[in-house]
Parts: structure tokens; C-alpha cells; sequence
């Protein structure tokens, strides 16, 4: 009897029962929430899936698949100690910890099964990877074709950079959540509407913030067919919905080579620090359109694609600790990264007015909504309020041209805030 009793404690004792607080309820429950979304509502589930499932996870008490105190500065003693520097908006000197190195041989020692994969978002190789995958999806024939595009693609951009500027000002008035440099920048790369470039510059500048911008992203995302049509409505005219614009050129075989090749040059030679992504993109493109490489196409497309999307969501969910999500902070990143996606939309839609008074009514303002890189639901959306107003309009491939500039431009405005605050 003796011995069961002992045994039986010793069972209660060792559950993860014992370290079960109402931090780790809230995040499961809200793990609960993301499956709801996923499965019920369909809101990419591909990758809000496994994030949900590596946010259970992670806070589930005692389960040692992943340990934050590996990658967290302040508890790692293998980063640098504390120094002064320049890192917040107000400008004064504050004690921050800067990585230098990590101890990676620590990490396969002590580290746990999420701790092994989380290693791939660590050293920047999921999100280039689901870039070659997309890559060898992509027709950049509309944007070959009307090179115009281009513009617009960048003007979606702009929610980035002025969410980011208007992070410090909030910063500076003391509104802002006490966000540091890095840490708006990410959130910013949020209306971008690209979830692995979002996750690609959160791993390197603000790792701590990753599962809450991941989560934003990603919800963003699959809500854009509810997001954009309101801002599409209310910044154009009936008039302007209602144009229809002539069939594209067709693009040749040369130019389809061409152009990956073209891109990764010149943007590596611009932004060198948006290769890794821009590079990878353009290599998956190429294999695709060259014509000779269908088996590694193939498996960029579905196999390789599918295993990273697994990897990726649930290292991604991992890392949405208790300590980190339930925290002011993620309130301010989905209200700052809603408006900057909102912002990305209006930037492209008023270039697109700006385009449609330049050539007289023949571009039509919508597809500059499209400039956001959810490809290709963006594109979709753009072609559902034209229809809408123009039954006979047909706006679904001139929209895809700005919607393959927005993945190109995404990468591009993470490159150049990574060259600035890297």
C-alpha cells in the first residue's frame, strides 16, 4: 500500500497538472479559437492549423518540446551581457540585451522536439524555402506584361513604411506600448499581407513578438475578401469600378526566363539583405518556367512545400508562449497590423485613381488593391467588385500583375528595414 501511495504521488507530482495556471487555460483556450477558425471558417489552414496546434503545445505545462529561456537573451547566458544603446523612440539610452551568438550546441542538448524545428525559422530557412514553393506557382506573365504593375505593387507597400513611422509617433507621445525599433518594424511587415516575409524579419529583429504577428498575419490574410472591398468602395467611384481594360500582351518563353534571372540581380544588388527571399523566389520561378526541371518543380510544389507549411505553423504556434502573447503588446500588433494592411490597400487603390486620370479612364483603380501579396486572393477580390458593378468586367489578370509586385515589393520593404535596424 505504501508503495502504491508513493507511486500515485509520484504520478501527481510529475503531470503537468501540477503546473496548470490560468495563463496556460487563457492560451489554450485560445488555441481553441485559432482550430475554430482553421477548421470551421477556413482561414488558412494550411498554416493557422499547426500554428494553433504548436500554440497548444507550447502551453501545455512539463511537456519539454520547447524551452523559451533557450532563445530569450535575458536568461541564455551564452548572448551578450547588457549594454547601453539607442533602441527605443524616446531616445534615451536603455539597457538591452544584443545577440551576438547562440549556443546552438546547448540547444540540441537541452532543447525539445519544437526546440529542433524551431531552429529552421532561428537560421532563416522555412520562410525562403515556402518562397521557392511559391516561386515555381507563380506566373509573372501579367506583370511582364504590363510593367505598370510594378507601381503599383510598391504603392501597397506603403501601409508598411507608414505604419512603421507612425509607431514611432505614437511612441514618442507615449501611446504607442513601449515597442522598440525592431519590434514596430515587424509589426509593420504586417500589411504586406506575405506571412513568410512576416516571419522571415520578426525571426530576426523581434523573435519574441513572432507568434502574435504570425497569428495577425495569417488572420489578415484569410479576411482580406473583408477587409478590402469597404476601402475599394469607399475610395473609388461607380464610374471608375466600371472600367474595363484590354486583354494583355502575351509574354514569350524568353521573357518568362528572363525576367527571374533580371529581378534577382538587380534587386540583390540594391537591397542585398531581401536576396535570401527575392533570390530563392526568383529560383523557383525559373525552374518553372524554363521547361526542364518538372520533377524538382514538382516537388517544390507540393511535397517540399507541404512538409515546410508543417514545420513552419508549428514552430511558429511554439513560440506563442504565455509570457509573451498574453501581454499589451499583442493588442497593439493586431490594431497596428489592420491598419497598416488597411493603409497597404488604399495606397494601391489611390495609384490606381492616380493611373486611371494619367491614361484617361482606361486603368482601372481596382486592381491597385490587389498590390498586397495575399496572392492570389487579392487578385480574386479586385475581380469580385468589378464584377459587382460591372457584370462583364473581367479584371482577375490585370490585378494579378500588381498582386505578384506586392510578394516582390513585400520582400524588397523587409530587406530594406532589415539593412536599417539588422
Amino acid at each position: 500500500m505504501e508503495i502504491f501511495t508513493s507511486t500515485m504521488s509520484g504520478l501527481i507530482e510529475t503531470s503537468g497538472f501540477t503546473g496548470l495556471g490560468i495563463r496556460n487555460i487563457i492560451m489554450i483556450l485560445l488555441s481553441f479559437v485559432l482550430f475554430f477558425l482553421a477548421i470551421k471558417k477556413q482561414y488558412e489552414p494550411l498554416l493557422m492549423l499547426p500554428i494553433a496546434f504548436g500554440m497548444l503545445l507550447t502551453n501545455l505545462p512539463l511537456t519539454g518540446l520547447y524551452h523559451p529561456e533557450l532563445w530569450n537573451p535575458a536568461t541564455n547566458p551564452y548572448f551578450a551581457p547588457n549594454y547601453p544603446d539607442l533602441n527605443t523612440f524616446t531616445g534615451t539610452a536603455v539597457n538591452f540585451v544584443k545577440e551576438t551568438s547562440l549556443d546552438y550546441g546547448r540547444v540540441l542538448h537541452d532543447g525539445g522536439l519544437l526546440d529542433m524545428l524551431y531552429l529552421g525559422v532561428k537560421l532563416q530557412i522555412y520562410p525562403p524555402l515556402i518562397f521557392l514553393g511559391i516561386g515555381s506557382m507563380t506566373d509573372f506573365g501579367p506583370l511582364i506584361a504590363n510593367p505598370k504593375s510594378f507601381l503599383l505593387g510598391a504603392a501597397a507597400q506603403g501601409g508598411i513604411f507608414f505604419t512603421f513611422l507612425g509607431a514611432c509617433v505614437l511612441n514618442l507621445t507615449g501611446l504607442g506600448g513601449g515597442f522598440t525599433l525592431k519590434e514596430a518594424a515587424s509589426i509593420a511587415i504586417i500589411g504586406g499581407a506575405d506571412g513568410p516575409t512576416a516571419i522571415y524579419l520578426t525571426s530576426k529583429l523581434a523573435p519574441q513578438l513572432l507568434g502574435s504577428i504570425a497569428v495577425a498575419a495569417y488572420s489578415y490574410m484569410a479576411l482580406v475578401p473583408v477587409i478590402q472591398p469597404p476601402i475599394m468602395k469607399l475610395l473609388t467611384t461607380e464610374k471608375e469600378r466600371s472600367v474595363k481594360m484590354g486583354q494583355l500582351r502575351e509574354v514569350s518563353k524568353i521573357e518568362k526566363i528572363v525576367f527571374p534571372i533580371a529581378v534577382t540581380v538587380i534587386v540583390s544588388l540594391i537591397v542585398p539583405s531581401a536576396a535570401p527571399l527575392v533570390g530563392i523566389l526568383m529560383f523557383g520561378n525559373l525552374m518553372k518556367e524554363s521547361g526542364v526541371c518538372d520533377r524538382l518543380v514538382k516537388t517544390a510544389q507540393n511535397e517540399l512545400m507541404n512538409i515546410i507549411t508543417i514545420f513552419l505553423g508549428i514552430t511558429v504556434g511554439a513560440t506563442a508562449v504565455a509570457e509573451n502573447f498574453l501581454s499589451w503588446k499583442t493588442i497593439f500588433i493586431i490594431i497596428l497590423g489592420l491598419i497598416a494592411f488597411c493603409i497597404g490597400t488604399a495606397c494601391g487603390v489611390l495609384l490606381g485613381k492616380l493611373m486611371y486620370v494619367i491614361s484617361r479612364g482606361k486603368i482601372n483603380p481596382l486592381i491597385g488593391s490587389a498590390g498586397v501579396s495575399a496572392v492570389p486572393m487579392a487578385a480574386r477580390v479586385s475581380q469580385k467588385v468589378g464584377a459587382q458593378t460591372n457584370p462583364s468586367n473581367f479584371l482577375l489578370m490585370h490585378a494579378m500583375g500588381p498582386n505578384v509586385a506586392g510578394v516582390i515589393g513585400s520582400a524588397v520593404a523587409a530587406g530594406v528595414l532589415l539593412s536599417v535596424l539588422g
